[in-house]
């Protein structure tokens, strides 16, 4: 038995000495442990689906290829020098690396149920002042304090343990000293077996329907691969809003202007923008939720649109449509922010050729996604972002606002130098956006509520509720409530795992795009009004224009006024906001979302099934289902030639 403790003890010391292999593999194996711990987290806390070789063998594969590559770099290099330096610091910092994306994805998919891929950093890479405090605020500390114990441990741990067993080593090399080491051939070898387990990580070939439902290949494959391989699908692959279409087309309503009438009436034009508020969350739209009462009176005397979806599940992209009548550029990156980056007139820029003053008030800071010259594209020449108020007595509602009341005094002080002359203004609310730290707003949790996360929306639900009465006092006791035309309306909706999502921007569901719009105009819309039809953003810009009696001229916007009837045939087409992550259209009461192929075409009938949970698309052939597809990306293709030609 010694003797062959002693073979085994030299054949390990033809790779690697005894302090090397101690070195190694306790950083090796704790990285294993904690990679596979946090796959099968993810993978356990889907619905129907439970850990497994065959859904986690990515993971293992490239964690045995990961190993077999650095014993193989260990065993070739000399054991002095500056090569063998170099080995060890790039050990560590790979390892730091693989041990950030590891992490990193598990929250992203804990915050919006998708993977982590190359695409995702790519967009927030170069903006990381501004998305700083996403991620200090988003992230839980917690989290934080996991990230930065194992980083301390992937630099400090593997040399404290070595140098803790050092007497180990001297034993070690006494019992097998005179051992040779492994040729080059062996540590190519080596190499030659993680290449093969590394492709087996990729997966290869494989596609949604090699696996449960509820997962997708990207969510399958080990999180470095995905952002590695992501990566170069991205650099390898054509722009695909661009083939076929080697053309710019100038938008319809490049050239609009305004023409007075004898209709028109100059009355002040109010912008309210509900921050991640779904249209389930209010009152007016779900009576079992009292959490916005005075919305509800108010819906009581206005115009509210039964039926009424976003454009893109992102606030800026959703700005774009409410203040410009257009689809925005369906890319991740805020492209409308850029000098000439919307392809058509907005409807402050509109206004303000007519005489109109216009300010942009928002409760949160406006570094974050350029949001200062995108205020400046829709035309408004006032702005008011939180780096100009006042933080003294107010509080935080989430990592890059205060609480809505803040933007009540540089309200009264704007509005009172206006005199009498007619103005647009717009408020940008926040206490609905994550991480959702509303302080108490007099709203009462349902007790039947085992969220506390959506308790704490609807917490803020309230609170945006209450800004809204203040804000409409301050506008009577100026009197200026009676000629004034008020649009409140959601930028796009929130997940709370009801399909598996959270937060927003990729969520091609119900709770992620319908949202509320209520339209409050004294003395113009009286009684309670609905409008039935399919309606988006892009129907403010015609309905207000049509309320104050003003004719477009020399252009053309795509949106509805909903003072009239939509027609019954409109389609509605939607985009998540993360590119290739999902397509949606709406016609009639059917709903089609087109995945990218990360896992099968989804059909729901709306009338039967509001909620989304009967997939219907089996019982429509391939062909119908690629029609509705192609339908989308033509759509999209459409739409971002526009603003190729923009400049966009």
């Amino acid at each position: 038995m010694g003797e062959r403790s002693l073979t085994i003890s030299g054949f390990s010391r033809l790779f690697l000495s005894g302090q090397e292999w101690v070195y190694t593999l306790s950083l090796l194996i704790p990285l294993i442990v904690y990679d596979l711990a946090l796959k099968a987290a993810i993978l356990a806390s889907i619905p129907g689906v439970a850990p497994s070789f065959y859904l986690m063998r990515s993971n293992v594969f490239f964690d045995l290829g990961y190993v077999l590559l650095w014993l193989g770099l260990f065993a070739a290099a000399p054991r002095k020098g500056p090569v063998r330096r170099s080995v060890v610091v790039l050990f560590h910092a790979v390892t730091v690396l693989v041990v950030i994306v590891v992490t990193s994805s598990y929250q992203y998919f804990k915050l919006t149920g998708t993977a982590l891929n190359y695409n995702v950093i790519a967009l927030w890479l170069p903006d990381l002042k501004e998305v700083g405090p996403v991620l200090t605020g988003s992230v839980p500390l917690l989290v934080w304090a996991l990230i930065l114990i194992a980083i301390f441990y992937v630099i400090l741990g593997p040399w404290l343990l070595t140098l803790s067993i050092s007497k180990w080593w001297e034993w070690s090399s006494r019992v097998v000293s005179g051992t040779s080491r492994v040729s080059f051939l062996g540590s190519l070898g080596l190499w030659l077996l993680a290449f093969c387990f590394g492709l087996h990580s990729l997966l290869l070939g494989a596609s949604w329907s090699d696996y449960p439902s509820g997962t997708r290949v990207a969510l399958v494959r080990e999180p470095f691969v995905n952002v590695l391989l992501t990566g170069f699908e991205e650099a390898s692959t054509p722009d695909a809003d661009n083939q076929g279409n080697d053309a710019t087309v100038e938008h319809p309503a490049a050239h609009a202007t305004l023409t007075p009438t004898s209709q028109t009436e100059k009355r002040n034009v109010v912008l309210i923008h509900l921050e991640s508020t779904r249209a389930e969350a209010t009152t007016p739209y779900n009576s079992s939720r009292q959490t916005t009462p005075f919305l509800d009176e108010l819906a009581k005397h206005s115009l509210l649109a039964e039926q009424y979806y976003t454009t893109v599940e992102h606030t800026s992209k959703a700005s774009v449509s409410v203040n410009c009548g257009i689809d925005p550029h369906l890319v991740q990156p805020i492209t409308e922010a850029k000098t000439d980056g919307i392809p058509a007139p907005c409807l402050a820029g509109l206004l303000k050729d007519q005489g109109y003053s216009t300010a942009f008030f928002q409760s949160s800071t406006q570094d974050f996604e350029d949001f200062e010259d995108l205020v400046k594209n829709f035309g408004y020449e006032d702005y008011y972002p939180l780096e100009t108020m006042d933080t003294d007595g107010f509080r935080r509602v989430n990592y890059f606002g205060y609480e809505d009341d803040i933007m009540l005094g540089p309200s009264q002080r704007w509005l009172e130098e206006q005199g009498d002359s007619p103005f647009m203004a717009e408020y940008l609310l926040g206490a609905g956006h994550h991480d959702y730290r509303c302080p108490d707003s007099g709203y009462e949790a349902e007790e039947s509520s085992a969220n506390y996360l959506l308790d704490s929306y609807l917490h803020c639900m309230r609170l945006q509720d209450n800004f809204l009465g203040d804000l409409i006092d301050q506008y009577k006791e100026l009197g200026l409530y009676e000629n004034t035309i008020f649009v409140i309306y959601g930028d796009h909706g929130e997940g709370f795992g009801e399909h598996g999502l959270y937060v927003h921007d990729d969520i091609p569901y119900q709770e992620g795009l319908k949202v509320p719009l209520i339209i409050h105009a004294p003395g113009l819309l009286e009684g309670d009004q609905r409008v039935d039809g399919l309606s988006n953003h892009t129907d403010i810009l015609p309905t207000v224009l049509e309320m104050l009696g003003y004719e477009v001229k020399d252009g053309e916007y795509p949106g509805y006024s909903l003072l009239h009837p939509i027609p019954e045939e409109r389609p509605l087409f939607f985009s998540c906001f993360h590119e290739d992550q999902c397509l949606t259209s709406i016609e009639g009461n059917e709903q089609y979302i087109y995945h990218y192929g990360n896992r099968p075409d989804e059909i729901f009938d709306l009338s039967k099934d509001p909620t989304e949970q009967n997939d219907l698309a089996r019982e429509y052939s391939q062909e119908e289902l690629d029609k509705r597809r192609d339908e989308l990306l033509k759509w999209k293709s459409r739409v971002n030639a526009t603003y190729t030609s923009a400049g966009g």
